[in-house]
């Protein structure tokens, strides 16, 4: 009998920007930088390909990459 992978559901699930960064930063370990609209604008920007639509985000395919790149945003802006 098949059962439903629900965590695997969920990270495939679409979000809005605005439902990704509330997703994003809920679990988040206190140490690790938060996400804001304007740092998921700018990584939107800088790495359309990962974007079949501008307005689709997943867990599964932009949150680790987003978490790796997120450091390096934030170091530049404040520079």
């Amino acid at each position: 009998m098949y059962t439903p992978d629900l965590e695997k559901e969920r990270s495939e699930q679409p979000l809005s920007m605005v439902d990704f960064l509330a997703v994003y930063n809920k679990d988040l370990p206190e140490a690790f930088p938060r996400a804001t609209l304007a740092s998921l604008t700018m990584f939107r920007d800088a790495y359309p390909n990962l974007f079949k639509n501008r307005e689709i985000w997943t867990l599964d395919r932009h949150r680790k990459k987003f978490m790796d790149w997120l450091p390096q945003y934030i170091n530049s802006a404040q520079h």
